[in-house]
C-alpha cells in the first residue's frame, strides 16, 4: 500500500500518512496509482457536483466545482502549467527555457495560459448535467496520461524529485494505471470513455513531441501541464456530446 499512500500523497492535499520520507522506488512505483487517485479525486466531484445542483445556479455551480478541483490537487498541475508555458514560450535556448521553468515567479505566457484554462474549464463545467460520471473519468484519465509520460519519454534533468519517478517507473506501473483506467472508462462512458482514452493517448504524444523540440526532455512542470490540457480536452469533449 506504501506506493498508493505516495500518489495519494503527492497528487491531492491528503495529510501526511507515512512519517517518513518516501524511497524513489516507493515514488516510481506510485505511478501504477495515479489515476486510481484521480478516479477519487473524481467522485469527490462528482458527489459535489451532483449537490450543488440542488442549491445553486449552473454559473455557481461551476466555479464551486473548479475552485474544489483546483483545491483537491493543491494547485500543483495549474502550478507546473504556469511554469511551463513561461519556459516553454519565453526563452529562446533549451537551457534558458529550462532556466525560466525554475522560477517561481509568474510571467506573461504562463498567465495567459493559466487564466483561459480555468475560463474554458468553468465554461465548459456548467454545461454538465447534474448527474455528471464523466467527472469521475477525467481526473483518472488525465492522471494516467502522466503515467505515461513519465514511462515514455526522457526526463530533462539528471536529478530532481521527477528524476526519480522516471528512474523507478517502468512497464509494470504503465500496465498497473492502464488495467485501473480501462473499467473506470467503461463505466464512466461506455464506448466515449474509450475515445476519450484514445484521445488522451494521443495528447501526451502530441504535448511531450512538442517539448521535446525544445528541451531535451520532460519535466515535473510539464507532466502537470500535460494533465491541466488533458482534462481541458476532455472536459471540452463531455460538454459537447453530453
Amino acid at each position: 500500500m506504501i506506493p498508493f499512500l505516495a500518489a495519494l500523497q503527492f497528487l491531492t492535499l491528503s495529510p501526511p500518512l507515512v512519517k517518513r520520507v518516501f524511497t524513489e522506488k516507493e515514488l516510481g512505483q506510485a505511478a501504477g496509482f495515479y489515476p486510481l487517485v484521480g478516479a477519487l479525486i473524481g467522485v469527490l466531484l462528482y458527489a459535489a457536483n451532483y449537490g450543488l445542483a440542488f442549491i445553486a445556479p449552473n454559473a455557481l455551480r461551476a466555479a464551486l466545482l473548479l475552485a474544489l478541483w483546483v483545491l483537491l490537487s493543491g494547485a500543483l498541475h495549474l502550478d507546473g502549467l504556469l511554469d511551463a508555458f513561461d519556459g516553454l514560450f519565453g526563452g529562446w535556448t533549451p537551457e534558458k527555457r529550462l532556466e525560466i521553468m525554475r522560477d517561481e515567479r509568474v510571467g506573461a505566457f504562463g498567465l495567459s495560459a493559466g487564466v483561459i484554462l480555468l475560463l474554458v474549464k468553468f465554461s465548459a463545467l456548467s454545461g454538465l448535467p447534474q448527474s455528471a460520471p464523466m467527472l469521475i473519468l477525467i481526473p483518472a484519465a488525465s492522471r494516467w496520461g502522466m503515467t505515461l509520460a513519465v514511462y515514455a519519454f526522457p526526463y530533462a534533468r539528471p536529478e530532481g524529485l521527477g528524476s526519480a519517478v522516471k528512474a523507478h517507473t517502468t512497464w509494470k506501473q504503465v500496465a498497473l494505471a492502464t488495467l485501473t483506467i480501462l473499467p473506470i472508462a467503461w463505466f464512466c462512458a461506455g464506448w466515449l470513455g474509450m475515445i476519450a482514452l484514445g484521445g488522451t493517448l494521443l495528447l501526451v504524444w502530441a504535448i511531450s513531441t512538442f517539448v521535446l523540440a525544445r528541451i531535451p526532455g520532460l519535466t515535473g512542470d510539464i507532466y502537470g501541464t500535460i494533465n491541466e490540457l488533458v482534462e481541458l480536452t476532455l472536459i471540452i469533449l463531455f460538454a459537447i456530446l453530453q
